[in-house]
């Protein structure tokens, strides 16, 4: 292999590593988080969502569809993949996660585990 051959593949195998970093959005109230990620393109069946070690991470597949017959001339989207990863707090209850993709918006709902929950404490007597 010569070496221009061998920078064609480097560059290549460097693309196919190449991922989109989908803009995110995280609210934090008194019961949880709910993390909004714009995730277009990206079907159902091409996303993965994995807690591990306490890292949440995100990756997804594009998946644009061209009519039968037709090639796209331009492409806005280059790279055909979404990844994005989060370390979570300990505090967060990660058995309770809870996530929906609406046209191209992932919601995950992460609660607060109980001992982070804020509490009332009743005060007794007269």
């Amino acid at each position: 292999m010569n070496e221009a051959t061998a920078m064609v593949r480097k560059d290549r195998d460097a693309r196919s590593q190449a991922v989109l970093l989908p803009p995110v959005d995280v609210v934090e109230d008194a019961a949880g988080i709910t993390l909004f990620a714009d995730l277009p393109g990206v079907p159902k069946d091409r996303l993965n969502l994995q807690i591990e070690d306490g890292t949440l991470t995100i990756e997804g597949e594009v998946a644009l569809q061209v009519p039968e017959g037709m090639e796209p001339t331009h492409a806005e989207v280059s790279l055909p993949r979404y990844r994005r990863a989060f370390t979570l707090s300990k505090e967060l209850d990660v058995e309770n996660v809870k996530a929906e993709l609406n046209h191209g918006v992932l919601e995950l709902r992460i609660p607060k585990a109980a001992h982070a929950q804020p509490k009332r404490i009743e005060v007794q007597g007269g």
